[in-house]
């Protein structure tokens, strides 16, 4: 198959992915904390916002169990199409119709019957969360299976990415835009509403499973005698796999505290520009810079890689990461300001990432070498899981934080006390950064996979299949 079709379309897919999270892990909490819930009763407002974070990190944690487990369950999938595009297909459906449905007060229940809808929305919500697993671990564990060459690889890699920056805060650009047009046109009303937020899911769950599909149509599986190494593995070797793996187990330590990390600070953006700036009809202006500088971000990451190791450009993300964060706690609200620093914050993640990404996906030839069979969406598993549970975690501190700053319903920027704000900056800002630098110290003492011991580890595989 021709393989720029291929890059396209894996391209296409991680576009409509990261819209998909985006709106999952980031503008449901707003739409949770700003409309779902905006009774004249405050306290309950607070308390139902409570339950519902509660629930969704709960549920997420409960994932550290599950994912490993449906990486299993996809790495023993066997059909005449693959491993991998039946789940695409089918998890992607249910997916993003679940996704519009928890945009939606339950037909009044939410507030009219708040017990039932917790019950109900505990049931949906698992219920979306399982099959967005399926979903998400099938398409971030093609990518072994794409290629052997790690260069390919960090091809496939940057495409993807590339999608996924586009898809990601392409949705920064129009959320406020859509949800405003949405609100207009249904209701008349020219502010936010709650059937605004229901069509802006609409359009991202058609986006999100029309990406999918293209990448089921457009890739092809690479068959070569190292893929042929492999066997079903049952539930419990299923954490063998993972436990012994001690180069994947590293970089999912560190990973973890920088994703938190970038989410937090990502998902209490517009709550900056909403309750602190008064600006938010100028979020649009993040979207497109982060865009604009994701997308040379991955273009150059290819020519990075080529006369820098990938420690180096880690640690060298970190410390622009963390320049940024230092600007951005004496912006203010002067607009220049804030988005150089939301420039200098978000310019190395995309890299970062793809650094995480190569290193986890050359950690599926590591742990053949190590434990003698092959485990891609065992192994590969990981990296959603980690993505999601910091995602958890950061619902949990977005909607703790918006309640105990007091950005939540009709708040305004003047309604907001120094207190509040100070509490706002902790987890913005301060929290995040000590992540960081946690991050760093643990990928640079522990995690030792580098890319010419990858390239070893392959041709020694290769040399060992080839004599049985």
């Amino acid at each position: 198959m021709n393989k720029v079709k291929q890059y396209l379309s894996y391209a296409a897919g991680a576009f409509g992915h990261d819209a998909f999270y985006a709106t999952l892990s980031t503008y449901f909490m707003i739409f949770v904390t700003g409309q779902l819930f905006d009774t004249p009763d405050k306290a309950f407002n607070n308390q139902m916002i409570g339950w519902v974070t509660t629930m969704i990190v709960g549920i997420r944690l409960v994932e550290i169990i599950f994912d490993p487990i449906i990486g299993g369950i996809v790495d023993n999938t066997r059909t005449r199409w693959g491993k991998f595009k039946p789940w695409l297909i089918i998890a992607g459906l249910i997916s993003s119709v679940l996704l519009v449905v928890i945009f939606t007060n339950f037909g009044g229940l939410a507030t009219a019957h708040p017990m039932l809808y917790l019950v109900l929305f505990g049931i949906v919500f698992v219920t979306l969360d399982a099959f967005y697993s399926f979903k998400d671990i099938a398409f971030w564990s093609m990518l072994p299976a794409l290629s052997l060459d790690s260069s390919t690889r960090e091809k496939f890699g940057t495409v993807a990415r590339f999608g996924s920056t586009l898809g990601q805060q392409g949705v920064q650009i129009v959320v406020v835009p859509l949800v405003m047009f949405f609100s207009i046109t249904f209701t008349g009303v020219h502010t936010e509403t709650r059937t605004g937020w229901f069509w802006f899911a609409v359009v991202i769950g058609v986006i999100a499973y029309l990406g999918a599909l293209l990448t089921a149509v457009g890739t092809k599986e690479e068959d070569n005698i190292v893929r042929q190494n492999t066997e079903k593995v049952g539930l419990l070797e299923v954490f063998k796999v993972v436990g012994k793996n001690d180069q994947l187990m590293w970089q999912a330590i560190s990973y973890i505290m920088f994703a938190l990390a970038y989410v937090v600070t990502n998902s209490l953006l517009l709550y900056y520009f909403k309750y602190v700036m008064g600006a938010d009809s100028k979020f649009y202006l993040v979207g497109i810079f982060t865009a604009i500088e994701g997308m040379i971000a991955v273009a150059i990451f290819p020519t990075l890689t080529k006369f820098l190791a990938r420690r180096t450009i880690f640690f060298s993300g970190a410390v622009v990461m963390l320049a940024g964060y230092v600007l951005f706690m004496v912006a203010g609200n002067n607009l220049p300001v804030v988005l150089t620093a939301v420039t200098m914050f978000f310019m190395p993640y995309p890299i970062m990432f793809l650094v995480v990404l190569m290193t986890i996906t050359d950690s599926v030839e590591y742990g053949q070498w190590k434990l003698g069979t092959r485990h891609e969406s065992v192994t590969l598993a990981i990296r959603p899981l980690l993505d999601k549970l910091a995602g958890a975690f950061a619902n949990g501190v977005v909607g703790f934080a918006a309640v105990v700053a007091g950005m939540t319903g009709s708040a305004k920027p003047s309604d907001i006390t120094a207190q509040g704000l100070h509490l706002f900056k902790v987890f913005m800002f301060y929290g995040p950064m000590i992540l960081i630098v946690i991050s760093v110290l643990i990928y640079w003492r522990k995690v030792t996979l580098t890319e010419t011991r990858h390239a070893e580890i392959v041709a020694e595989l290769e040399e060992r299949l080839q004599e049985k």
